[in-house]
Formats: C-alpha cells, sequence, structure tokens
C-alpha cells in the first residue's frame, strides 16, 4: 500500500442554475489574457447539448483517454509512443477552432461614439483573430442559447443507444446544467501524453499542472486528455489547464470557482488513496470502473490507513482533513457522487450528484403527492431526464448506480419533509435506501444547508513544502508581455516570493485594509477585490465623474 494524498471535487447538478459565475471569475482570474480568449478553464454546458469544445466526447473521433489492450493492459487511445513520434510535428487529432468558437468582442466606439440618429446604432461583433465583422454561431455554451431545442441536441454522443427514448420525452423539452473543470485524474492521460514530460501530478495534493519551462507546445496532450480541458495558449505557445488554484488551495482557501458559485454546489476536500492500486483499478471492465475507483480511496479513520499515511510522511492535520472531507463523506459514505466518464479510465477526481429535480415535476403533474416517498421511488424510471442519459456520462452505462443514488435523494427529500411540517420522521424511508436516520439527516445538512465550514475542508501546506510549492507550473507571467498588467495570480505574482505567501499577505491586506488599496493598474483584480470603494478602471474614464456632476 502506497498512500497519497488528493484534493477533490463534488458538484451537486441538483442545485446549478447555470448562472456561469464560475465560468466567469475563473475567467477573470486565470484566461484574461491575450493567447486565451477562447479558453475556459471552468466552463458550464448544457445537457443534453454537445458541450465544449463541440462533441468531446466522441473518443472515436478524438481518441481522448485510455483503452484496454488486448492483453488486459492499459494503452493511450491515441497511440504509444511510436505513433506519437510520427504524429510529433502534425498531431490530427486535436479540435479546430470551430470546435471550440472563433473569439470575439463588439464595436463599442460605434456604438458609444454614434451622433444623433434616426436608428439605433448596433455594436457588431469582430473577431478577436482577424478583427474582420463575423456572425456569431458558436461560443462556449451555444446549447443554453438554443434552451434544449433539437437544433444540435440530437448530435449530443450521450444519447447513443437511448436516441428513440429521449426523442419523445425530449419534445417536453429537458436540460440541466454541468459545469466542468479539469478532472485532476489520478490517471492522467495528458500527462502519459506529452513528450516533454512538461505534464506532471504534484506529490503533495495531486494537482496536475503543466511546467511552462519544459513545455515544448508538441499539443499530444490536448489529444490525451479525454475531457479536452487542456488548451494551447497561441501567444506563448505552450499548454495551460485548470491549476485547481492551487495558490489558494495552499493557504487553505476554496478554488474561485467554488468561492464564487452561487449555488454552493461544490464541495472540496481531502481523500487518501492507495496508488499502488490506481493501474488495476482503471483496468477492469466498463461496468466495474465505478466500484473499482470507489475501492482506491481508503478510510481516513481505519488505524492502519492512519498509520501508513503518517509513515509516509503526510501530515496529521491533513489525516484530520481527511476524516473531515465532505467529498469522502458524498463519495463514500453517503455514495451519492459519481465520476464523469469513468470509461475513460483516467480515475478522474471532480465527481457529480446527478439532478433529481424532474421527478418531482412528473409526480406534481400527476396531481399527486410530490414529495411522498412511495410515489417519488415509482417515479425514478419516469425520470424527464431518463436514468440511461445519466448512467451514459456518470456510470459507463450502468443505470444500477445512478438508480441507487436517485433513490437516496428522494428519500431524504421526503423524509425531511415530514421533519420541517413538524410530523414524526419516518425511520423506514432512510431504510429501504440502506441508511440510518442519522446519516440521511447529516446527508441533508451537507447538501441543503451547505455550511461554508463543512463545503470547504482544505488543509494548508506546511512550510516543510514550500520549496516544492513555489511557481513549478506557472513561470510563463503576464507581467512578461505587459508591465502595466497584473500578473496571473494579482500584484507582484512572478517574483521571488511563492504563490501563496504572497496571495496570502495580498487577501489579509484587503481584508484588513480600511481604503481598496491602490493596483496601480487600470485593469480590476475581481478575485481580490472586496467590494471596498470604486476601483479605477470598473467603469470607462470619466463615467464616475459625470454621475456625480448629473447628480
Amino acid at each position: 500500500m502506497r498512500i497519497m494524498a488528493q484534493m477533490a471535487m463534488v458538484m451537486n447538478l441538483d442545485k446549478c442554475i447555470g448562472c456561469h459565475t464560475c465560468s466567469v471569475t475563473c475567467k477573470q482570474a486565470w484566461t484574461n489574457r491575450t493567447g486565451t480568449e477562447y479558453v475556459w478553464f471552468n466552463n458550464v454546458e448544457t445537457r443534453p447539448g454537445l458541450g465544449y469544445p463541440r462533441r468531446y466526447e466522441d473518443q472515436d473521433e478524438w481518441k481522448g483517454g485510455w483503452e484496454l489492450a488486448a492483453n488486459g493492459r492499459l494503452k493511450l487511445k491515441a497511440g504509444g509512443r511510436l505513433k506519437k513520434l510520427l504524429q510529433i510535428f502534425s498531431n490530427p487529432k486535436m479540435p479546430s477552432i470551430q470546435d471550440y468558437y472563433e473569439p470575439w468582442t463588439y464595436d463599442y466606439e460605434t456604438l458609444l461614439n454614434a451622433p444623433a440618429q434616426k436608428h439605433f446604432p448596433v455594436a457588431r461583433p469582430h473577431s478577436l483573430i482577424s478583427g474582420k465583422p463575423m456572425n456569431i454561431s458558436w461560443s462556449a455554451n451555444w446549447d443554453d442559447d438554443l434552451g434544449g431545442s433539437t437544433k444540435t441536441a440530437h448530435r449530443d454522443v450521450m444519447l447513443k443507444g437511448i436516441a428513440d427514448k429521449v426523442k419523445f420525452e425530449f419534445e417536453q423539452t429537458f436540460m440541466f446544467y454541468l459545469p466542468r473543470i479539469c478532472e485532476h485524474c489520478l490517471n492522467p492521460a495528458c500527462a502519459a501524453s506529452c513528450p516533454s514530460g512538461a505534464i506532471y501530478k504534484r506529490v503533495e495534493d495531486g494537482i496536475v499542472l503543466v511546467d511552462q519551462d519544459r513545455c515544448r507546445g508538441w499539443r499530444m496532450c490536448i489529444t490525451g486528455c479525454p475531457y479536452k480541458k487542456v488548451y494551447f495558449n497561441h501567444k506563448t505557445g505552450k499548454a495551460e489547464k485548470c491549476t485547481f488554484c492551487f495558490p489558494r488551495i495552499e493557504v487553505g482557501i476554496p478554488t474561485v470557482c467554488a468561492e464564487t458559485c452561487v449555488g454552493r454546489l461544490r464541495y472540496i476536500g481531502l481523500m487518501l488513496y492507495d496508488a499502488d492500486a490506481v493501474l488495476a483499478a482503471a483496468s477492469v471492465p466498463d461496468e466495474q470502473l465505478y466500484d473499482a475507483q470507489r475501492s482506491v480511496f481508503l478510510d481516513p479513520h481505519d488505524p492502519h490507513v492512519i498509520a501508513e499515511a503518517e509513515r509516509a510522511g503526510i501530515p496529521g492535520d491533513w489525516i484530520t482533513a481527511a476524516q473531515r472531507s465532505p467529498v469522502y463523506k458524498l463519495i463514500n459514505d453517503y455514495q451519492v457522487a459519481l465520476p464523469l466518464h469513468p470509461e475513460y479510465r483516467t480515475m478522474p477526481m471532480v465527481w457529480y450528484i446527478p439532478p433529481l429535480s424532474p421527478v418531482v415535476d412528473v409526480i406534481r403533474d400527476t396531481g399527486h403527492d410530490a414529495e411522498d416517498s412511495a410515489t417519488l421511488f415509482a417515479a425514478i424510471e419516469a425520470l424527464r431526464i431518463p436514468v440511461e442519459y445519466l448512467a451514459n456520462l456518470f456510470t459507463a452505462g450502468d443505470v444500477a448506480p445512478v438508480n441507487d443514488v436517485l433513490r437516496k435523494l428522494a428519500a431524504m427529500r421526503s423524509y425531511m419533509r415530514d421533519i420541517n411540517l413538524g410530523r414524526d420522521p419516518n425511520g423506514s424511508i432512510p431504510m429501504s435506501v440502506g441508511m440510518a436516520e442519522e446519516d440521511m439527516y447529516d446527508m441533508f445538512r451537507l447538501l441543503a444547508l451547505a455550511k461554508y465550514d463543512e463545503r470547504y475542508v482544505i488543509p494548508t501546506a506546511h512550510a516543510e513544502q514550500a520549496h516544492d510549492l513555489e511557481e513549478l507550473a506557472t513561470s510563463c507571467d503576464v507581467a512578461a508581455y505587459d508591465t502595466d498588467v497584473q500578473g496571473l495570480f494579482g500584484e507582484g505574482s512572478g517574483g521571488s516570493t511563492p504563490i501563496a505567501v504572497e496571495n496570502f499577505r495580498m487577501l489579509q491586506q484587503r481584508q484588513t485594509a480600511d481604503e481598496l488599496a491602490p493596483t496601480g493598474s487600470n485593469r480590476v483584480n475581481l478575485l481580490n477585490w472586496d467590494g471596498k470603494g470604486m476601483p479605477a478602471g470598473m467603469f470607462p474614464e470619466g463615467g464616475s465623474a459625470d454621475r456625480e456632476a448629473q447628480r
């Protein structure tokens, strides 16, 4: 047994409203610069839909992830070293700009400076690549704009094999939102695909990063990642990806996407796992992948696991954090979280609680009690979102685990309804799904109340690890291109001070200062702004003065 620690995330899809706050704040913090206009480390997709980039789940086309060879061993779907060597100067299996989208801006000058006229001026979209006027026909979540119509949804890869069933239900229109970030996999195909060895998995916390000094821009990682969460920065010629906001994680602060999530649907915690068991778990048949990955996770309360973790050098407060981890509770204790596309065999570490809300809609339409446990359980098979569709997303097509999760969520809803109405709780409801009453209440507290310190249990990095945790993966700093632009991680980043220390001091100063500290820039870093005052650059020059004059 070789115990390692891994930061992980769970998202409760029943609470996602598709507001895209997570995407916007991530964009502002990480990819709001030249070369990354089309890059979304965090994006929110509408399901059914094509995803971003378009149809990224079609691995017959994109050759991402791993597959089992005839001898039972894992191999990269895109081919081994020899094939990569032959294609190293021309990699044909990558999404094109059309599969992402051509980034654009608007002709604001015409809109703002147009003289008085009969017709209202229009700010036409202009390409950020060519600078020419363009017609917008696709974006990072175009499916959301289509509102669940059949114009593109019929091409959703996850409808394979169940298209006839969905077509009938789809006329009643169903959709749900699926936020996505890098999965920070236990068995990352992107790292295995990189000829330069630039992509690596941090030993300390399992976060997968790109060493910008070693990256040579081969872009094999883009092909290898089945989730297509590695991007190419055409300005720097380097690969970039979600960093799990490691400068924040190191000082105990949640990721930007989690911190700003309106629905409180994201949970971050530490998992202990057996690194020696990963390969075997990733090599089982598809229908066993879900249980196999759960078996890799270790019980942090087990005295033997605690002893082995201490022997492996994992600090005591990290073991305590693993014992309090909401991610472990949702995955292994309550067993309501599921991995995204385990059939890719990368062992993803961002898991999802599938949506339940449409069940209640189905029952309510029949005139029955929408919260009664008996009718809820009976209606799961009549989901407007078919269970088979959810199974294609989360359990490699196996509907049994999805059914179990939906029954637990339905049971929790029915059980808590009695309590909230002042009636005696019905202990038979938790028992019907294999849970104790206390566990069901604790699950309700974690999912519905979602207290901050229960959602995010993040141990801070230790001083003895500081040298290893400095700017290993991001030495390619924004300030190298424009000295008037803040660094990638806020003011002062890119210097000799470790990011975590700089970020902590900066946030501490923001929270304790009486006034907004000057930034020395006309750009506003919303990541660090606490809402005090009106930073210069938030509004067009002279805008605030004009408003004061009008008053």
